[in-house]
């Protein structure tokens, strides 16, 4: 089995409901993303998948959707008054943990046929999950 990562960095705040700590309040995070694809046999070019491509289809995707906004659940109120500021935010269904997010890029790159095995989602330089299939 051959496997690849590329890794994703980028910036950005969130806060958890339910939560009763630190993290219940908006904060921000550099996050980092480490994206595993694998493949039994290389394509014509020797390659699992082209870093390249990688970086064309889920950075360009972070750059879009997530750098620099605040990510919140759907029900959070701040998103009332962060679109009556106008900033920028990116809405989930569940609270925003790292274990979520590392989904939610698993379910992105997947939706890309990319053949992704798991994403691990760093929160911090010493906190980390990974969500695989």
């Amino acid at each position: 089995m051959y496997k690849v990562h590329k890794d994703i960095h980028f910036c950005y705040g969130h806060r958890l409901l339910n939560y009763d700590g630190k993290c219940a309040h908006p904060h921000g995070h550099n996050g980092k993303i480490v994206i595993a694809l694998e493949a039994k046999t290389l394509d014509a070019r020797g390659m699992v998948h082209d870093f390249g491509d990688i970086k064309d289809i889920v950075q360009k995707w972070v750059d879009l959707e997530l750098d620099h906004k605040m990510i919140l659940r759907k029900d959070d109120n701040l998103v009332k008054i962060l679109k009556d500021l106008k900033e920028p935010y990116f809405l989930m269904d569940e609270n925003p943990t790292a274990e979520n997010l590392a989904k939610l890029v698993f379910d992105f790159a997947k939706s890309k046929k990319l053949p992704v095995k798991s994403v691990t989602f760093w929160e911090t330089v010493s906190s980390s999950a990974t969500y695989s299939n």
